[in-house]
């Protein structure tokens, strides 16, 4: 995640052995005769003696070696031999060049502009076979240090050196030094191999697929490679994709509740061709994956654990409230009659500060789902179906099923009260605006099931037809494929399912995206908040299918540290017929601004005290320079990790 995220995890080390790691090291080292340090490094071969290579890592692990400039001393470097030492303060204590320890060494030469030492380090990047320099996120750098650290860095080493920027503030630094050879985020975003984004270890079949459509019917003791990371999924026993996808897209966040194994792998199904149909032990960890085939006692334990699923969890619903009730009406016990999504925005709605803005909307209650179950007389349907054995085992039929169960819904009446009072209450407070008709039920974005992906969300509705017929689609969804296998996966009551929906105001976004209040890649890292973004509305974000603008905020030290920019080349905005269409991207991908960073951050801090410093997954919008909120669900974080 960047050097300084090592140096943290090395003092931790420091601390718990009671021994600096680097100095029990360098004793071993110092027997063989190596040298602590080299004033030029003139082989790669070289370079690997004195590198070190750390596990944790986001899209590579590369080697590396710290330098030293010492401006004091006629800019002087040194190239630190890490078999020695693992940080410069313990090189440069150990070297009597300053006794400065700790937060004063921190301060004084990392944050102060007249520093007597430059320090960052020179990785080897194996995906583009180059080398390159880099400083701590958060360095307060000039100009003027940047160009002299490659000046003589380039003079004492044996290939040229680019440089890599790890905030957009130095993105943006860099960029004015004539002739200064860069690697950008966007120049590795699509070539590193691996990156998990659970880490897990999973027993299930192999089964390689380009992709998945509304035909394709998976297995939960499947492990699934595919092409392209699929918009929603019912539960499997693991999850490889071979295009670069972001950690919090739907699929990968319920990946994350099923506990199971998923990563990106470059050409994963070469890795896995062998294995295509059999039994096989996968487990992803931070820096590698492990394959190999699965025992018996392995494979009897699986199919055991699937066999054994069983009814866990009894959504609750109070079908006596029949109130349309707006969102700043609406609180966090709101649940059993609105349902979570709802009910979060009515507390945020409630007792979050200035910052940023709930869109308005209101909400109409399960009592109207389970209204128009009765009068269409669909309740003995749906109770035959769920008795039915054939439908229990035949995933096929299951899936033709419910498709027959969610036209049933969609062909039936809505009752004329709530379709006038429904109407009236649009034209009052929402006449010729575009609304989201969205799902809030009394099964997703609860604790124990996220839920993510698994409903329907109809945008930008603006006639009343149209609205009358997108609430019985979000009713009906309640009976997607998907989210009956999730359900099930979970142990959830189908019986007590409800569905209420929330209408909320649109916001033609300029930007969009998700942030939860911690680092997805290594949750014990603290102080942090991960950002994804895109250019117009956020519905293609949370689909996955091209990687998004990556951030991280560091809100202990206010550094921007960019991971990916955005690869999309069309973004999503309002049509003015209804719906939305897609728009060609010019020009550069930059998504956000350093001060957008920062006011999502300081929103995303809010959101977390709202309810009560529980972790969080957000879902913002940006649009005319305002902040939008349009979701907040618990954000989990599995038993392996990630």
């Amino acid at each position: 995640m960047g050097w300084a995220a090592e140096v943290s995890a090395q003092r931790a080390a420091r601390r718990t052995d009671g021994l600096p790691a680097a100095k029990a090291v360098g004793r071993e080292a110092e027997t063989s005769g190596e040298p602590r340090w080299l004033p030029a490094i003139v082989s790669h071969q070289q370079f690997d003696r004195i590198a070190r290579t750390y596990n944790r890592a986001l899209l590579t692990s590369p080697p590396h070696v710290l330098f030293v400039i010492d401006q004091q001393d006629k800019d002087k470097i040194y190239y630190v031999n890490m078999n020695f030492y693992e940080l410069h303060e313990v090189f440069i204590n150990s070297m009597h060049l300053s006794l400065e320890r700790g937060r004063v060494f921190w301060e004084h030469n990392h944050l102060r502009p007249n520093r007597r030492f430059l320090l960052g380090r020179i990785l080897y990047l194996p995906i583009i076979k180059r080398y390159a320099f880099e400083f701590w996120e958060g360095e307060a750098l000039s100009a003027a240090q940047l160009a002299l650290t490659a000046r003589v860095i380039n003079r004492s080493f044996f290939t040229r050196v680019a440089y890599k920027p790890t905030s957009t503030f130095q993105e943006h630094l860099s960029a004015e030094i004539r002739g200064l050879a860069r690697v950008l985020p966007t120049d590795l975003k699509t070539k590193f191999d691996y990156q998990p984004f659970n880490t897990a270890r999973g027993v299930g079949r192999v089964r390689i697929l380009d992709r998945l459509d509304e035909n394709t019917n998976v297995s939960p003791d499947e492990i699934l490679v595919l092409g392209e990371s699929p918009i929603s999924l019912s539960p499997v026993a693991g999850i490889v994709v071979t295009k670069p996808s972001t950690p919090l897209s739907h699929v990968n966040i319920l990946a994350r509740s099923w506990e199971v194994p998923n990563a990106y792998i470059n050409n994963g199904a070469a890795h896995f061709k062998r294995y295509e149909g059999q039994w096989v032990s996968f487990e992803t960890k931070y820096d590698s994956f492990e394959l190999k085939g699965a025992d018996a006692a392995q494979i009897r334990a699986r199919q055991q654990q699937l066999a054994l699923r069983r009814k866990r969890m009894t959504p609750r619903a109070d079908l006596s409230v029949k109130r349309l009730a707006s969102l700043g009406e609406q609180r966090a016990e709101s649940v059993t009659a609105y349902g979570a999504k709802s009910a979060n925005l009515g507390e945020l709605v409630q007792f979050c500060p200035p910052g940023f803005t709930v869109p308005e909307g209101f909400t109409i209650p399960f009592f109207y789902y389970d209204q128009f179950v009765r009068e269409n007389r669909l309740e003995e349907p749906i109770r035959q179906m769920l008795a039915d054995e054939r439908f229990a085992r035949d995933v096929a039929y299951r899936r033709a099923r419910l498709a027959e169960l969610r036209a049933a819904f969609a062909r039936g009446l809505v009752n004329a009260g709530l379709q006038r009072e429904l109407l009236q209450r649009v034209q009052a407070g929402f006449a010729g605006k575009g609304l989201f008709v969205r799902s809030s039920s009394n099964t997703e974005d609860l604790p124990n099931f996220s839920g993510a992906g698994l409903y329907l969300t109809v945008p930008n509705v603006r006639t009343g037809p149209a609205l009358v017929e997108a609430v019985k689609n979000v009713w009906g969804s309640l009976w997607n494929f998907e989210a009956y296998e999730a359900r099930a996966h979970a142990g959830v009551d189908h019986g007590r399912a409800m569905m209420a929906v929330l209408l909320q105001e649109g916001v033609n976004a300029d930007s969009a995206g998700v942030m939860i209040t911690l680092d997805p890649f290594n949750p014990e890292r603290r102080g942090l908040v991960y950002i994804n973004a895109k250019s117009g509305l956020g519905i293609k974000v949370v689909e996955g299918k091209r990687v998004a603008e990556q951030l991280i905020y560091n809100t202990r030290t206010g550094a921007v540290q960019v991971l990916t920019r955005s690869a999309e080349d069309s973004l999503l905005k309002f049509d003015e017929r209804g719906g939305v269409r897609e728009v060609p991207i010019f020009g550069r991908r930059a998504v956000l601004t350093d001060d957008v960073v920062r006011r999502l951050a300081a929103a995303a801090a809010a959101v977390k005290r709202v309810f009560g410093g529980r972790e969080q997954d957000i879902e913002w919008v940006m649009m005319g320079g305002r902040l939008y909120i349009v979701q907040a669900r618990p954000y989990s974080v599995s038993h392996g990790g990630l």
